[in-house]
């Protein structure tokens, strides 16, 4: 009997591990709002602590070339479409500098749908207009594939409204419960769905300014206000984890922190890299320039996979992914496909999540857009930014961008090549001496501005789902009116 017994128990030991491992898995993605590369210490920082996701890093993989959006709203679209913002289509058929995303795309939380999953989407949506209160409440969270959302509009520029689902829950919230608030929402929709698969998109509202902090960590970091923002969410990524590994998850669970643009440096001194106790922004570290700019300092952004025995541990990545890249490779995981009626912008790059770097393609191309302008393009470890004046008439109130050092936003009269290998801080371009290379992706820039779009032409595969009467020959930029604004 006891022989059989041990027999039964091993037999139903191995039937439940093949059970947890041919069930979908679960992902929980932080998105932090302005992070920049150099505010995590895992990425260098010497004075903001974090210990939580440091011993993420070192218990799983450090993206070092992984590529968001340059600005808010653009960056939330990209991970929510596997697409180039330019791309998408938003109401209207106009483009905004926020997109606002038309309920015919098709989202990441949409795609998981589709095969059994409890989505949540807790934090700042931003893809219904880039406003707290005029927004167009058909386009919110729980319209494009969540179940439940908790969390604001827009971004926390003067003042936050917290929605629970549809509802409006409170006005002008306390900044300083934000993140905590998030969190603990987290925590309960993971124990809530912890038998089934399930999504959490975190987008928290902080280190957007203006900042606060809980009163457990305000005043409490070495590098002032921001660092106390910083500090707290990766106490609560580690609650997170903590619950994870309560509820026996971690084996079935992906988690991935990143950031959806550079640090912004208008809130610093002198729009300088964020250092000082009274900076409000963050650091790019080597890298130039910051959010709003198409730099590496304004798009590569510190990125954190953590899976233990599927992601390995202590490792480096430094092959070009970006936010684009998870819809299709969640999709892939979760035992399904990326829509396949359009064009998806991202690719699977599950084999770099399992840390095999050789299946990745050399080739790939990374495109850096500026609201509705295509401004460099990234092949391998080069870069190239294109030519364009010094105020750039068609970006309207970014003409003049006085979101970044004046050095950043000058005239590139000639094509400016980078290694970025040698290069990271972008300070020389080597044109010059590689004009093979420069031939080679200027015509990459061109096959871009003939799918995707530019300032002044409309892509092939830009899409459009209102009726009209002709398929504009440019990207028609409005103010967008929501209908609920019409209506009054």
């Amino acid at each position: 009997m006891i022989r059989f017994l041990s027999l039964l128990f091993a037999v139903l030991s191995l039937s439940f591990a093949s059970a947890a491992k041919e069930k979908a898995p679960n992902f929980v993605v932080i998105f932090v709002d302005d992070m920049g590369y150099a505010d995590l210490g895992c990425f260098g920082s010497p004075n903001i602590r974090t210990p939580r996701l440091d011993a993420l890093a070192q218990e799983g993989m450090r993206f070092t070339h992984f590529y968001a959006q340059h600005i808010c709203g653009p960056s939330r679209t990209a991970l929510m479409t596997g697409c180039h913002p330019l791309r998408v289509a938003e109401w209207g058929n106009v483009k905004e500098i926020h997109p606002v995303v038309h309920s015919e795309e098709i989202t990441i939380a949409e795609v998981l749908k589709t095969k059994g999953y409890a989505t949540g989407c807790f934090g700042k949506w931003d893809l219904a207009r880039h406003s707290q209160k005029d927004f167009e409440p058909t386009l919110m969270p729980n319209y494009q594939g969540f179940d439940y959302f908790f969390g604001t509009p827009s971004s926390n520029d003067r003042y936050v409204d917290l929605y629970r689902n549809e509802k409006l829950i409170e006005e002008n919230a306390d900044m300083s419960t934000l993140t905590k608030r998030h969190t603990d929402e987290v925590l309960g929709f993971i124990e809530a769905h912890q038998e089934e698969p399930f999504f959490a998109y975190v987008p928290y509202s902080m280190v957007h300014t203006r900042l606060e902090a809980s009163a457990e960590f305000k005043g409490k970091s070495p590098r002032g206000l921001y660092g106390d923002a910083v500090e707290e969410i990766d106490y609560s990524c580690g609650l997170i984890i903590d619950k994870l590994k309560e509820l026996g998850l971690v084996e079935n669970t992906y988690f991935l922190f990143t950031s959806d643009n550079g640090p912004w440096l208008i809130k610093n001194k002198n729009r300088a890299d964020g250092h000082l106790p009274t900076d409000h922004g963050g650091s790019a570290g080597e890298l130039r320039s910051g959010k709003v700019s198409t730099w590496e300092g304004g798009v590569r952004v510190p990125t954190i996979l953590w899976a233990p025995d599927r992601v390995p541990a202590g490792t480096e990545c430094d092959k070009v992914a970006a936010t684009i890249d998870l819809l299709p490779t969640f999709a892939k995981l979760a035992g399904t496909e990326a829509p396949t009626d359009r064009v998806i912008d991202g690719v699977d790059i599950r084999h770099l999540f399992a840390g095999d770097s050789t299946e990745a393609d050399d080739a790939r191309v990374f495109r850096y857009y500026f609201i509705n302008t295509l401004q460099a393009v990234r092949q391998g470890k080069w870069k190239l930014h294109l030519p364009r004046p010094a105020n750039p008439p068609w970006l309207g109130n970014f003409s003049k961008n006085n979101h970044i050092a004046p050095a950043d936003w000058i005239a590139i009269e000639e094509p400016f090549l980078v290694d970025l290998e040698a290069d990271p801080g972008e300070i020389s371009s080597v044109a010059a001496a590689h004009p093979e290379v420069v031939e080679r992706l200027l015509k990459l820039a061109e096959e871009a501005r003939e799918d995707i779009g530019d300032y002044d032409r409309v892509g092939e595969n830009m899409r459009f789902f209102d009726p009209q009467e002709a398929r504009p020959t440019k990207p028609v930029f409005t103010k967008f009116v929501s209908k609920a604004k019409k209506k009054k």
